[in-house]
Order: structure tokens, then sequence, then C-alpha cells
């Protein structure tokens, strides 16, 4: 179990990071979810030990992160949003470098651990070349393979998906699905289909808070009967934004299709349609839903 309790963080800058963030995250897979700039990435820099907090806890396992980290980096696997890798070593003796780092010792073990990853995250073929002549989609890959190292008992990712194509993101799923039922994986995305497609609990974060936290399912359900959906002329938009709570708009076969968040039914030609997590996302995010952190706040 990881526990973060009244989490702060302001920059040198004045920029308000994470402002009293509460999470419980248990076995299995959860997203965060939330814009660029939402402070996710401020999160898991915290969480990864790779920057103090101003106030706060967070407990993993009852070890102390902040106060006690060596113990918390042993079990824990990280990718971040960036990376840099060697400019002239392949990728398998750099994988083999970095399970050395990661304290596996034993060479045979260690050579059936890369060889293994390197399969895995479908670099075999490209396990010679040097991951600094990668694409980005193949660098990202890289990132997963050695964020697996060492049999992690805390992952965190950090926009893993970025820059895979459909198939490299359907191998990525299946690789985290397998390995997320005896582990704690943090998924932090912008994505909602990645959230949507593996996490059995999540959060949603905007402006350094939590904003919504639960199942996807249960978050969709506190939309039930309150998206409403409407074609209009994209130069009506604006007028539709000042009369209701538009929460998404978008262009379908030239048409703008636009999905209104109302408690009620807001007339003017629109029609119920059933939510899904998108919707509770952007409402969140817009303000439309008076939210749970909101309440405390208040």
């Amino acid at each position: 179990m990881l526990k973060i309790e009244g989490l702060n963080k302001t920059y040198p800058n004045g920029v308000k990071a994470l402002d009293h963030v509460n999470l419980d995250v248990g076995l299995g897979m959860f997203g965060l979810l939330g814009p660029n700039g939402a402070g996710k990435s401020s999160l898991m820099r915290t969480i990864a030990t790779l920057q103090d907090a101003d106030r706060g806890q967070v407990t993993f396992g009852g070890i102390d992160v902040l106060k006690n980290p060596e113990p918390v980096r042993r079990q824990l696997g990280y990718l971040p949003q960036d990376f840099g890798v060697y400019p002239r070593i392949s990728a398998m003796k750099l994988l083999d470098h970095l399970a050395v780092l990661k304290g596996i010792s034993n060479g045979r073990e260690r050579k059936d651990v890369v060889e293994k990853l390197l399969r895995e995250t479908n670099l075999w073929e490209a396990r010679k070349k040097a991951p600094a002549t990668y694409s980005g989609g193949m660098r990202q890959r890289f990132g997963i393979a050695q964020a697996l190292l060492g049999d992690p008992k805390l992952i965190i990712v950090d926009e893993p998906t970025a820059g895979l194509d459909p198939e490299e993101r359907n191998r990525f799923h299946n690789l985290l699905s397998e390995i997320g039922e005896n582990v704690v994986i943090i998924l932090s995305t912008h994505i909602v289909e990645d959230v949507s497609d593996l996490c059995s609990q999540m959060a949603i974060m905007n402006q350094g808070r939590i904003a919504a936290k639960g199942s996807p399912s249960e978050l969709v359900q506190t939309v039930e009967g309150r998206i409403w959906r409407k074609v209009i002329a994209k130069a009506d938009l604006e007028d539709h934004q000042n009369r209701h709570k538009v929460i998404s708009a978008r262009l379908v076969q030239g048409q703008t299709v636009i999905r209104v968040y109302s408690e009620s039914h807001p007339g003017d030609g629109f029609e119920e349609v059933s939510p899904n997590l998108e919707d509770v996302y952007f409402a969140t995010i817009r303000g439309a839903i008076f939210t749970g952190a909101q309440a405390e706040a208040a």
C-alpha cells in the first residue's frame, strides 16, 4: 500500500505544484489522469524520491519514503516523462549495466532478465543498436524495459504511451496488465483511454490537487443523466459556451459536436447520451462538477 497524506510542494518560482494531496494506492494499476501542468510529474518525482516535499508524508509498505528513501529505491521501477541514454552503447549492454546497478549480480540471471525484457518490449531485433539512435517510440519501450528491472514492487510510469503506435501501445498495456496484480503500479497520463482500459482505481488531478478519485465505473456513474449532446454550426460554438457548461467540442465530418454537463435537460435541441470517462475528465478539469476536492476547500 502506498499512502500519501497532505503533500505540498511549491517551487522557488512560486508555482504551487502540489496542494494538499491525499491518496491511498493499493495493489494493481492506479491511473493518475490530468492535463499537462496539473502536477502529475511533480507528484511522481516526489514518490520516486527525486525531490522533497514542503509538507506531508508518503509511506510505502510502512517505510517513510521521504525520510528513508533507500529501501524504497531498491523496490522502485520508474519511467520518467523524459530520460537520457548513453550515446554509443547498445541497448543490450546498457540494459545489462542498469541491471547491475539494480543489484542483479548473477551473470546468468542478468542475461536471462535482459533478454526477456528486450523481447517483451519488442526490442530484440534492435538490441545491438544504441538507444540514442532509436525512434521516439523505441526509446520509450527501452525506458519501459529499464523500469521493470529488478522485480520492482512499486512501478511509476509517467506518460508511458507517448509516441507509441497502436500496436506498441497494446503490447505495453498487455505487459503492464500481466505484472500489475502483485505490485503497485501508478500510471500517470493525460490519455483517458489508457486509464479506462487498464486501471481499477484512479484519480483526476488538476492545478496541483486531487479533484476526483474512485474506480472509472464509479466516476462515470456520477455524471449519469447529466451529459447532453448536440450538433451545431461552428459559428454557434461561442454562443453555446456562454449559455451552457460545454465540456467538449469536436469536429465530426465537418460538423461541430458539443457535449455539455447539466443537472437537467438543457433544452435547445440537446439529446441525452451515455457518459464515458472522457466526459468525467473534461467536466472535472473544466469545473462543471463540484468535486470532493473543491468541497474540502470550501
